[in-house]
């Protein structure tokens, strides 16, 4: 690796022990590098306040302000019972909204001395509310002087002040104090662009775009600065991920032809429907990439209910006529025994290979998740490592060592966001040569997240539904405004329970929480957090004591013991069960097609493509379905906004677009693969379609002409920070 001993140089070093060790622990920032690149999240001009009426309630703000009234109160209290208790309440404007600051004790004679009216100054601090006003408590603040002789009042008054993401212990301003002292280290950037890309796209040199982010004269300075930096993310990005298909590409793979007249075939004559254009489309590009003696890397991404376990079952047997195996890895045993139990279903005397009756062609289909029992964990190890078992779906317990297979020439893994590229690349290493790949999710992704997150694979979208899907209704239902609504709601569960169908109530929470219920995570937008989400087992009791009374109703959670939860999800896809009060453990893949209503309780407590999830599960047979969005949020607020966009359309993708809109970056990137896709600072994968698009070209272009980079020290050293992030940083369980 080619060293920047400027930009390397610890902080430590630079800023002392204490700054140094505050900014590692609070803003993971390390060496002179991670400042630089520690960009303002805004700019405020001297001359110009803040919008003090748009501040977010407990969120630790920076402002810029003029002071506008100062009073300084003596009072009595324990502490000091004759009176000498001081209390300093400072008023700070912006013109048009007003903000109090609340000074106690001994900390009122600094303030009480400097912030006199008139007086314009930094304040961070975190935003509350006092007597229905907010205020902030204990602000830090910096008086804004124009100290500088040389400066003129016109030039000071018209400065552009950076404001950093920062936290209660680093205020902005000594952020901005630390990254002055390290600001001329930024000549030694090493440019990770080539410069023929560079000039080619008019952008500014690396060194400068850092010194224009940092310290910008005009608002074109800014511009110029983040157009150059967000082709760097993006650039860098894609050239990760070219590079990680470059090398696939190069892998050897066993080639995997289906046999005519074998197990896909005596499957497709069972099927009692005919596969739609796109299922048809769709397995043709997965049989081509079967056939080479490279492995597949595919993502199967498509609506609710598109039929892509059923895609994905084809090329498993594909996989298994041509002599192989295939593992199916699922992120919950629930899910892992969904998957088990329609598989086997479809495919009938097909999976009782070995067994008696089973049919000509039939190979074993086993499950293997960590809470099975010895015996039946023994047996269905032993039918892997003999081949007897053509198809195993499973969880994590897949990727343990003790497994062997065979000859495994298929991963398919389901909810790819639940799963890290360690995790994928483990159970890729159990082939003899690596095996091929297929990652499905049912959260429909906007193409430049696609390009961003999935870059390393090659994409296939489904979204057409099958013939017989129904539509599902969805609406609003405001409980707080008009209680008479929530009344209705249960009224219709009665009405599809007595057409003979079943309904699902969801519920953010389970109720047996041994920690404080108000911990549990609560909408950021929620008012004032009256109250803990509603859970599953008190909602499932009073439902079956009050307005679902006679209705046989149980619950399913996570917690449970998964033979319980197996019991409990058999009894309702028999039709035992009339309501199924559960969490979201019946977000993905649970097919009941007799469940035709939904009720979401707190649904604001959700986010959007979480809710699509969830509406999936109802409509999936002959009869309409619907779905019912419980809230107490006012009307306008942004979260009922959200429950509106999800009533009002069943594009998935659309609906993908606005979550993403809506929720911070890295929330949805970070879910992704790992920790590096969460590293974009100035880059937004929906706003900057067209740069991440350019960008995959131009690094594809380049990684097959030079794949070693060998030209390019600044982009290997780029690469190197970013996937040492990537290494730190592991995807979330799920």
């Amino acid at each position: 690796m080619d060293l920047v001993p400027a930009l390397q140089e610890p902080l430590k070093k630079v800023l002392g022990p204490a700054t140094a060790k505050v900014m590692a622990e609070h803003l993971g920032l390390h060496t002179v590098g991670d400042l630089l690149h520690h960009y303002p999240r805004r700019y405020e001009e001297r001359g110009q306040l803040t919008h003090l009426a748009d501040l977010p309630m407990d969120e630790h703000v920076t402002v810029v302000a003029m002071v506008a009234d100062a009073r300084l109160h003596t009072f009595a209290s324990a502490k000091a019972p004759r009176g000498k208790g001081q209390r300093l309440e400072v008023t700070i404007t912006d013109g048009s909204g007003r903000l109090q600051l609340v000074f106690f004790g001994n900390g009122v004679h600094k303030p009480h001395k400097e912030l006199l009216p008139g007086t314009r100054a930094m304040f961070a601090g975190k935003v509350s509310v006092f007597n229905r006003r907010l205020q902030l408590a204990h602000p830090a603040y910096e008086l804004l002087r124009g100290d500088d002789p040389s400066e003129s009042v016109e030039t000071w008054a018209g400065a552009l002040i950076p404001l950093y993401p920062a936290t209660a212990k680093l205020e902005s301003w000594k952020i901005g104090k630390a990254v002055q002292t390290v600001l001329p280290s930024a000549q030694e950037a090493l440019d990770p662009l080539p410069p023929a890309l560079r000039e080619g796209r008019g952008l500014v040199s690396l060194p400068e775009a850092l010194l224009k982010i940092h310290r910008p004269h005009t608002k074109a300075d800014i511009a110029a600065a983040r157009d150059r930096l967000k082709w760097d993310e993006a650039f860098v990005l894609q050239v990760a991920l070219a590079r990680r298909r470059h090398a696939d590409a190069l892998l050897p793979a066993v080639a995997r032809k289906p046999t005519p007249d074998g197990l896909l075939t005596a499957f497709d004559d069972r099927l009692p429907f005919t596969l739609t254009d796109g299922q048809q489309k769709v397995s043709k590009e997965i049989f081509d990439d079967l056939a080479t003696e490279h492995p597949m890397h595919r993502l199967l991404q498509g609506e609710v209910g598109s039929g892509k376990t059923l895609v994905a079952l084809r090329a498993m047997l594909a996989v298994v006529d041509a002599g192989g195996q295939a593992a199916m890895l699922a992120p919950t045993e629930v899910l892992a025994q969904q998957h088990h139990r329609s598989i086997t279903e479809m495919m009938g005397e097909l999976a009782e290979g070995g067994m008696l009756g089973g049919a000509e062609h039939a190979t074993k289909v086993v499950l293997l998740t960590g809470s099975m029992g010895t015996a039946a964990r023994r047996q269905a190890m032993l039918d892997l490592v003999t081949g007897d078992a053509g198809i195993v779906i499973g969880t994590h317990a897949l990727i343990e060592d003790k497994v062997q297979f065979h000859d495994l020439g298929l991963v398919v893994v389901d909810e790819q966001h639940r799963f890290g590229v360690e995790q994928r690349d483990a159970l890729r290493g159990k082939g003899k040569q690596p095996p091929h790949l297929l990652v499905m999710t049912a959260t429909p992704i906007p193409r430049t997240v696609a390009m961003t997150v999935f870059g390393d694979l090659e994409t296939s979208v489904l979204d057409q539904l099958p013939a017989g899907r129904s539509p599902i209704a969805t609406h609003v239902v405001p409980a707080a405004d008009k209680p008479h609504f929530l009344a209705r709601a249960w009224e219709r569960v009665r009405e599809e329970v007595g057409n003979g169908h079943q309904a699902y109530v969801v519920c953010p929470r389970i109720g047996d929480e041994e920690d404080d219920p108000r911990k549990a995570k609560k909408s950021a937008e929620d008012e004032a957090e009256k109250r803990p989400p509603l859970a599953v087992l008190d909602v499932a009791d009073q439902l079956a004591k009050g307005p679902l009374s006679g209705l046989k109703v149980e619950v399913l959670h996570g917690r449970m013991h998964p033979d319980d939860k197996d019991a409990v999800m058999r009894r309702f896809a028999a039709g035992e069960t009339d309501v199924l009060v559960a969490t979201t453990v019946i977000e993905v893949g649970v097919n009941v097609p007799n469940a035709t209503a939904m009720v979401i309780m707190d649904a604001d407590r959700f986010g959007v493509s979480q809710l699509h999830q969830l509406r999936g599960r109802v409509g999936r047979g002959s009869a309409p379905g619907l779905c019912l969005l419980v809230t107490e949020m006012p009307e306008a607020s942004p979260a009922r906004q959200r429950l509106t966009a999800v009533a009002s359309t069943l594009d998935g993708f659309e609906l993908s677009r606005i979550d993403l809109e809506q929720r911070r970056e890295g929330d949805v990137l970070g879910q992704a693969q790992s920790g590096a896709r969460s590293s974009l600072r100035v880059l937004a994968v929906i706003e900057d379609e067209e740069i991440i698009a350019e960008a995959r070209e131009e690094a594809t272009t380049l990684v097959c002409r030079d794949p070693d980079l060998t030209d390019l020290p600044g982009l290997r050293t780029a690469l190197d920070a970013l996937l040492d992030e990537e290494r730190e940083q592991y995807l979330e369980k799920g």
